[in-house]
């Protein structure tokens, strides 16, 4: 089989982010370890991308038009990603049948169980096993059911800016399939994805998810705390946060600032471990072993102590680059200390070619 490469496009809040990697034979799952050809992320206006849907098309698509051009992709080919709060996962045991016929059924099996009319949702079913009951073989998996607008808004704005998208994958499997390798392959791990406005949890035991969800909170709403608090521009509220981090000791005089970062990373990480405790209640005695970080927001210094203090687990920041090739074209020096913000755009690349 010959040399395969795909291109992962994640959209966020702040940035388009695109990771070209180029697989040997027998794919992902090859002797040979894929190679990182290519990496670029270009900044998007604010407010273009509101809670990972795309609100300004044109904005965005200029935005991509240029991450092509410095980047210098060759392919207009994406895998794109998606996932905000009007994307639904959740466990789903169906009767037994290939999964293609899974599919094909399931406006007619979750109907009831959806917050929205089936003909409104675009839905998936990924399989993650089977099991024998009493009724007989059931087929069981999670199941993805998004807003069929929103992701219609994002395919758009990648069309518009000349792109071909190929696949739309959700945004938690490919973080799952990015970073569940090595000794994570084997562990039950919690990977916790801290964009700007959106937070992607996802609890995966052997490489194989357990639990999705998405919450309404990111690095950028500590950002907009302390510019509010401090009356200051965004930008200076970007490098303050970076300067007090959460749990630090701080002069006098920078202690309205401390509070009002403490007050929403507090918020974030209660809910992050709530989620833990929610996999904890419906997995008695499996429970989780790590848990790994992902994404912008990730980076604040002391979070991870923090949540680590919170959740009673041992928190790590991911390299979704371990393990991989880097060709001289992907710029690796300009990746260092940054490795998990290409955590995405690398999963959404494995999964096309899975």
């Amino acid at each position: 089989m010959a040399n395969t490469r795909v291109i992962g496009l994640d959209i966020g809040t702040s940035a388009v982010r695109a990771a070209e990697l180029e697989f040997g034979a027998g794919g992902p799952q090859g002797k040979n370890p894929p190679t990182l050809v290519r990496f670029g992320e270009v900044p998007v206006p604010l407010g273009a991308v509101r809670d990972g849907e795309v609100v300004q098309p044109e904005s965005v698509a200029n935005a991509l038009r240029q991450l092509w051009s410095q980047a210098k992709f060759e392919s207009k080919d994406v895998v794109l990603g998606v996932g905000n709060q009007r994307v639904l996962v959740r466990e789903l045991e169906v009767p037994w049948m290939p999964v293609a016929q899974i599919k094909e059924s399931l406006p007619y099996q979750v109907g009831e169980m959806l917050p929205m009319a089936v003909d409104d949702a675009l839905l998936d079913f990924y399989p993650t096993g089977e099991v024998d009951s009493p009724s007989g073989r059931l087929a069981r998996g999670m199941l993805v059911a998004a807003q069929r607008d929103t992701v219609t808004a994002n395919v758009l704005a990648v069309e518009a800016a000349g792109l071909h998208p190929q696949m739309v994958d959700l945004n938690g499997f490919a973080l799952m399939r990015a970073l569940a390798r090595g000794d994570l392959a084997n562990a039950t791990a919690a990977f916790v994805d801290i964009g700007a406005t959106i937070t992607t949890v996802v609890v995966a035991s052997r490489g194989v998810p357990r639990l999705v969800r998405t919450l309404p909170s990111g690095g950028q709403h500590v950002t907009n705390a302390l510019a509010t608090a401090r009356s200051i521009s965004g930008p200076e509220a970007e490098a303050m946060k970076r300067e007090i981090g959460i749990g630090f000791a701080v002069t006098p005089d920078r202690q309205d600032a401390a509070d009002a970062v403490a007050h929403i990373a507090r918020a974030l990480v209660e809910s992050i471990r709530n989620t833990f405790v929610y996999y904890a209640g419906n997995n008695p005695g499996a429970g989780i072993d790590v848990v790994v970080l992902s994404g912008g927001g990730s980076h604040l210094p002391g979070l991870g102590q923090y949540l680590s203090s919170a959740s009673r687990l041992p928190v790590t920041l991911a390299d979704p680059l371990a393990g991989l090739r880097t060709a001289k074209t992907a710029r690796r020096d300009q990746l260092t200390g940054r490795e998990s913000c290409v955590a995405l755009p690398i999963g959404l690349a494995y999964g096309v070619a899975a």
